[in-house]
């Protein structure tokens, strides 16, 4: 006989030697599965920045792959979830920039480029360990030995062959191009790193005058008054009749006295403003288009540092101004009032309205973009995107939730091409050399990538300088499917495992990600990088507002591990999801998770002591109801959850679970048994054995879940009762299989029958406050029909010792007794006699007390309901919610009023 479990379930003294057990027997390493031919299984992680530590919503996302990677495992296949981190270029040098001037005040600029990366390197060895011990600690069964780091050699490598793949393939290009520009971080941004935010501000109204036309003006409307100092023209509707006479005129631009001309071009609205845009090249990407349309010069304004410079203003008549003079070196914003102010005194201030416009932010500091004119390098995505979404349109990817397969289209059809070079030191150089005798740019060969050139290809000379550009963090990330599978190698790995099976991940990354990591696995593999995408949601606050710094509102997964345990935390996060839906989380939300664990726990602990090695008995020779319930309940159980994971439905196999385990198997079974365990012979042959198969089948399907406890349970409760051929480790074990044979309908019907007549009795033992103790007596239950009278009959027993009445009597249609307890079950109704059990006044007294109390609570909800505003506005959740409470209440009340109609 095994070992009794512990009293009490502490998961802290048995996670950390059990995933040290994991890890050192080499399951978590899909080859020698495939060895024996098993089918592959492969997600590769979507690796975490090297910024600091994980936070609930890696937690959350990567439960879910943790969870299909155990039960693809446990169902056979060659399962392999791949591990790494990301160098997150811009985010990384931003803490470490930080940290440098919290420890020293040192700028990075202060260490110069070599010194600064040295001190990145570092704070990536230093976080990349704790992340690495974060993941190990919520329990995920990652592949070790296969780990990859985005800037690691191989990855390096890797991203080299793609960009000069991608020049041979005239798909790369360097142009002077208008950027989104972070003055802050001092880098260019893709579109998708500026998010569009909504803010308010002012749409100021400034009038130009026309040269030679005395007194004559046109009005523009400009959001960046900041931005005038460049503009080279105004431009109207060719179809605005207001301005036909102007076009082709020439204005005189206000403080700097430079003449531009009025052209007409179809991009402007007339309807916005005043009809009229000025239009300044150099600093909006509409106005760089119709720049270059009208073949106008590009004048820059600004510094990378977003201040106000003259140099290109000198040649103009108000050069020499002190207006001008007086604007030199200020930053961006304080321009702009500076010549709100000028133009009024000008007298060409036309007044200003209060206006909200999209302002794009940089996706990491938070600081205000401004498009930006600079030379970077792009990838041309026009042919990428149109490969991806022919793809998509051939159904080579299953989106879930499937909704975002539209918004995923939506996106590639309207791809515009991805600016990929960054001005940080801290990422993948750009493997270009410029050659400084004859300015020629030096690409190597992609058959030669990894090897600097020593000459300039052109002229031959030595003097090469690389380019001081890195490249956007997702040019990595854009070939982890494959680059970590060993590409541009064709590697076993990369012929075995891809593509791979599933990729999670959030909605915020389609296109940053997913929808690159399509157009490069087209590109460089000719195939898509995975079959399927499932798109998590968001974790939240109790408030519904994202888990933020500034807000203090995070919960830290590892704090919540120490505090409830990692089972509690993965299976209180996959219970409280709904397909696709964001989560509203709070920490005592874990306590469901808990109390699920302590609850398996102390029900195999009874299971153990009750198991003297293995049964004597088959299960399935078990005749009794509720050993035929239960096995019918389990198979069932074990066809929804199997189905359910299939199809990606965490969240319901997470439910049917739960319902399964705490209420079939621990509330109803364990206790229906527990006096046949005490008996002698094939009764208890029969109950034991039972409760082996169902313990065996319940953590089996709940060790993706649970896989803690699961282990544990295994070991020190089920192992020990079966063969000696029986796997040594869970992890490694089989999925419980499919048993249509074991489907018992007509058990399932009768023991609903009997459960329904235990709550019931259960129910008015609760409303007339019977002491816990006590067992009263006469129950009366009153069948509907002969069926459920027989039902009732042969199971007599479970009815006293499960309702805990003294004695009961059993008949069809039996009338209710004077000053009787009621409630109606599944099959008839209980009457419960008082006279002489309890105090009938009191009690009465007390109903309707209770009754007013729910009447209330019933007009309170129903007024809620009907506030059309609130079932408008309010999560769906939320209303919901409400509706079941409606019902719950409705439902007590109704029980309450049959009762008092026969007390009175």
């Amino acid at each position: 006989m095994a070992e009794p479990l512990s009293p009490r379930y502490e998961p802290a003294t048995l996670e950390g030697r059990l995933y040290a057990a994991w890890e050192s027997s080499g399951h978590f390493s899909p080859d020698a599965r495939t060895q024996a031919g098993a089918q592959p299984f492969v997600i590769v992680i979507p690796p975490p920045n090297v910024t600091g530590h994980l936070h609930m919503g890696h937690g959350f996302q990567q439960t879910f792959q943790d969870v299909s990677i155990r039960f693809e495992r446990m169902r056979g296949k060659a399962a392999l979830w791949l591990p790494g981190t990301d160098h997150a270029g811009i985010a990384t040098q931003n803490v470490v920039e930080k940290e440098l001037k919290k420890q020293g005040g040192k700028r990075r600029q202060d260490l110069g480029r070599e010194a600064f990366v040295t001190e990145v390197w570092k704070w990536k060895e230093q976080y990349e360990k704790r992340i690495c011990t974060q993941m190990r600690a919520i329990g995920q069964s990652l592949d070790w030995s296969r780990y990859a780091f985005t800037m690691d050699e191989r990855l390096s490598r890797a991203v080299r062959v793609a960009f000069c793949t991608l020049w041979e393939r005239g798909l790369v290009y360097r142009g002077k191009r208008i950027v989104n520009w972070c003055p802050r971080c001092l880098t260019a941004l893709s579109d998708e790193e500026a998010e569009k935010q909504p803010s308010k501000g002012h749409l100021w109204r400034f009038k130009y005058p026309v040269k030679g036309m005395s007194g004559r003006t046109v009005t523009i409307a400009t959001t960046r008054p900041e931005t005038m100092l460049g503009d080279v023209a105004v431009a109207v509707n060719p179809k605005d009749e207001r301005y036909a006479d102007l076009v082709g005129k020439t204005l005189v631009l206000p403080i700097v006295g430079r003449e531009i001309p009025i052209v007409a071009d179809d991009a402007v609205e007339r309807e916005f403003g005043t009809g009229a845009v000025k239009v300044t090249p150099a600093h909006d990407p509409t106005d760089f288009e119709i720049g270059d349309r009208h073949k106008l010069e590009r004048t820059v304004i600004m510094t990378p540092e977003a201040k106000i410079t003259l140099e290109a203003l000198g040649g103009f008549a108000g050069a020499g101004s002190a207006a001008l003079q007086a604007l030199a070196g200020l930053d961006r914003f304080d321009a702009r009032k500076k010549i709100v102010e000028t133009m009024e005194a000008l007298g060409l201030l036309d007044g200003a309205d209060a206006h909200e416009n999209a302002v794009g932010r940089c996706y990491r500091c938070d600081t205000v973009v401004e498009p930006y004119l600079s030379d970077q390098w792009f990838v041309k995505m026009s042919v990428l995107a149109k490969k991806a979404a022919d793809a998509q349109r051939r159904s080579e990817i299953t989106f879930t939730p499937a909704r975002w397969e539209s918004f995923y289209l939506s996106w590639l059809d309207n791809a515009r091409d991805w600016c990929v070079s960054r001005q940080i030191w801290w990422g993948h150089r750009v493997p270009v050399w410029w050659c400084e005798a004859c300015n020629h740019m030096n690409v190597p060969k992609s058959a030669e990538a990894t090897t600097d050139p020593t000459r300039c290809e052109k002229c031959g000379s030595s003097k090469l300088r690389q380019d001081e550009d890195v490249f956007d963090t997702w040019f990595s990330s854009w070939l982890w499917p494959f680059s970590t599978l060993g590409w541009p190698d064709k590697t076993a790995d990369l012929e075995t495992y891809y593509p791979t099976d599933l990729l999670v991940t959030g909605r915020d990354i389609i296109f940053f990600w997913v929808a690159r990591m399509v157009m490069a696995g087209l590109e460089f593999t000719g195939k898509v990088p995975f079959r399927g995408v499932y798109i998590n949601g968001t974790v939240l606050d109790a408030q519904g507002r994202k888990m933020s710094k500034s807000l203090n509102n995070g919960i830290d997964p590892i704090e919540m591990i120490q505090e409830y345990g990692a089972d509690a935390v993965r299976y209180s996060l996959m219970i409280l999801t709904k397909e696709g839906q964001d989560l509203k989380l709070a920490k005592e939300k874990f306590v469901q998770g808990r109390n699920f664990c302590n609850k398996v726990w102390n029900a195999a602990r009874f299971i153990g002591m009750s198991l003297d090695g293995a049964p004597k008995a088959a299960a399935s020779s078990a005749k009794r109801l509720e050993d035929r319930w239960i096995r019918s309940r389990r198979a069932a159980t074990v066809d929804a959850v199997t189905k359910a994971l299939a199809e990606l439905r965490y969240g319901d196999a997470a439910e049917a679970l739960y319902r399964f385990t705490w209420n079939d198997f621990c509330d109803h079974y364990l206790e229906a048994v527990k006096g046949r365990l005490d008996s002698d012979g094939a009764d208890r042959e029969e109950a034991r054995a039972v409760l082996l198969e169902t313990l065996e089948a319940t953590i089996r399907l709940l060790h993706p879940f649970v896989p803690f406890l699961t282990e544990e349970l295994y070991a020190g409760v089920v192992r020990p009762s079966l063969s000696a051929a029986a796997q040594p480790m869970l992890l490694n074990g089989p999925w419980p299989s499919s048993e249509p044979a074991a489907r018992d309908e007509q058990a399932e019907r009768e023991t609903e029958i009997l459960r329904d007549a235990i709550r019931a009795t259960r129910n008015l033992r609760a409303v007339f406050n019977f002491p816990a103790s006590s067992k009263p007596g006469g129950a009366i239950y009153s069948a509907a029909n002969a069926a459920s009278e027989e039902v009732l009959r042969a199971n007599s027993d479970l009815l006293r010792e499960l309702g805990r009445v003294a004695d009961l009597k059993i008949g069809v249609e039996l009338p209710r007794p004077q000053r009787s307890g009621v409630d109606v079950f599944e099959g008839g109704a209980l009457y419960l006699p008082l006279e002489g059990q309890v105090d009938v006044a009191a009690g009465v007294e007390q109903l309707k007390k209770k009754a007013e109390k729910l009447e209330a609570g019933l007009r309170a909800v129903d007024a809620k309901l009907a506030n059309e505003k609130f079932v408008a506005n309010a999560d769906a959740e939320i209303v919901e919610a409400e509706r079941t409470r409606r019902a719950e209440l409705a439902k007590e009340l109704a029980l309450l009023n049959r009762n008092l109609e026969g007390l009175q």
